[in-house]
């Protein structure tokens, strides 16, 4: 029986995706990712939802209605945020056979038995509980790095998120439970793993442990060269954590560390928990302890009530931290959220022109971060080969390399950067 996955977000759902697989796979189920227009019959299609905002759901639907009409027989799985964080919405989508929530992904493959058994629509959506959910993923097929989940939920409640009412509350994986995982995908071949969560930070914050216990953990393991960290909050990155983080090695110097805005009234409306000047003393910190070390974030335009002002300081904050990538995206109205009903909503136009204006400065200012890197030898993961001979790849910095090499992908090549273009750097191998 043939299953096709479709996972629509964020890192933490690519992984709780190739979990779901694994379930399925072992007990009987071949699976696939789909491909909408292009996948042949399979029996079984789960969408793994993301619902961060508005127009996620919009895409949700849409996507609903046409794995319907392409696939007529088979049988639709709607997991993941969407149903658990409005399950009084689960009755509106009429497409799908199945909807169960993030709290019952273990029980996946009995419930699609089940619906084989009494073709009858199926609703599973508990509620969290208050202990991590163990499901593992046994591989990370097509993929030369290995996302690894150690953190779910988050108690944080900014205005314009709806995440902790999908994700519940701060839930840490079991040091025992993250060596088995990373020790059968080293064993795989897999040399860079990479930590993520809903709230990276808030590990073991539910048990007495913190992300370096994890960090730590990893960094022991045979096989495993490299170890990356994902999106990190600012709250409990102290003094103490990141000391101990830069006494492992295998650490790859980069940070993306969440800013949201740089300006500090907007940070107050959005219920973020620190200051402009508390962000900027973190990264001088990590700077202290990682020298030349990539800070990336993330940068929200038009949040309601920003005014011109308000963002012309958001834009001079971004210039003084010199970030080496920046992730920007215009604010978009998430139902449910106080951030949705405050007054001062930005124009389309306004955030549009906004966004432009951040990115001309953010290419520049990765530009400035990789031409850093010219004459430097360095380590590079070869990921993807590419038409023009060449191979793709990322630093530990997390900045794009391309090299001539005939090295296979998942190879961790040392190269000498020899240039720069767009943000992206030029290397040749190292003798």
């Amino acid at each position: 029986m043939k299953a096709c996955f479709y996972t629509l977000g964020c890192k933490v759902n690519q992984y709780e995706t190739h979990a779901m697989r694994h379930h399925l796979e072992q007990n009987g189920f071949e699976t696939a990712d789909y491909l909408p227009g292009e996948t042949g019959k399979c029996d079984l299609l789960i969408i793994n939802s993301c619902t961060v905002t508005g127009e996620s759901d919009r895409k949700l639907r849409q996507l609903l209605r046409r794995c319907r009409r392409e696939q007529p027989e088979a049988v639709l799985v709607l997991s993941g945020c969407m149903p658990q964080a409005f399950p009084d919405k689960a009755a509106e989508f009429k497409e799908a056979d199945i909807i169960v929530g993030n709290a019952a992904r273990r029980k996946l493959a009995d419930l699609v038995l089940q619906f084989f058994n009494t073709h009858q629509p199926i609703v599973e959506i508990p509620k969290h509980d208050s202990t991590f959910e163990e499901l593992p993923i046994g591989d990370m097929e097509g993929h030369t790095r290995a996302f690894v989940k150690i953190e779910d939920g988050c108690n944080r409640f900014c205005s314009y998120c709806i995440i902790p009412y999908a994700r519940g509350r701060v839930r840490s994986r079991s040091l025992e439970s993250l060596r088995q995982e990373v020790t059968t995908l080293a064993a795989k071949g897999y040399r860079e793993i990479v930590l993520v969560g809903i709230n990276l930070t808030a590990f073991g914050q539910d048990c007495g442990l913190t992300l370096a216990d994890a960090v730590d953990t990893v960094c022991a393991i045979d096989g495993i060269e490299r170890v990356r960290l994902g999106s990190i909050e600012p709250d409990y990155l102290t003094p103490p954590i990141i000391k101990r983080l830069a006494s492992q090695p295998k650490l790859c110097p980069q940070f993306h560390l969440a800013l949201q805005s740089g300006c500090d009234a907007t940070l107050k409306r959005m219920n973020r928990h620190y200051t402009t000047a508390e962000y900027a003393a973190l990264c001088k910190a990590l700077r202290a302890q990682f020298p030349g070390c990539a800070i990336t974030t993330d940068f929200m335009v038009g949040f309601p009530g920003e005014t011109e002002e308000e963002f012309e300081s958001s834009l001079s904050f971004v210039k003084e931290i010199a970030f080496a990538r920046v992730h920007i995206f215009a604010y978009s109205r998430r139902p449910g959220t106080p951030a949705d009903r405050a007054p001062d909503q930005v124009q389309s136009r306004v955030k549009a022109e906004r966004s432009r204006k951040t990115a001309d400065l953010c290419q520049r200012l990765a530009s400035e971060y990789a031409a850093g890197l010219i004459g430097k030898t360095v380590p590079v993961l070869l990921e993807t080969k590419l038409t023009d001979g060449t191979v793709h790849g990322y630093s530990p910095e997390y900045v794009s390399v391309k090299v001539k090499t005939d090295a296979p992908a998942g190879t961790v090549l040392p190269v000498l950067i020899t240039g720069e273009e767009n943000g992206e750097c030029i290397a040749v191998p190292a003798e």
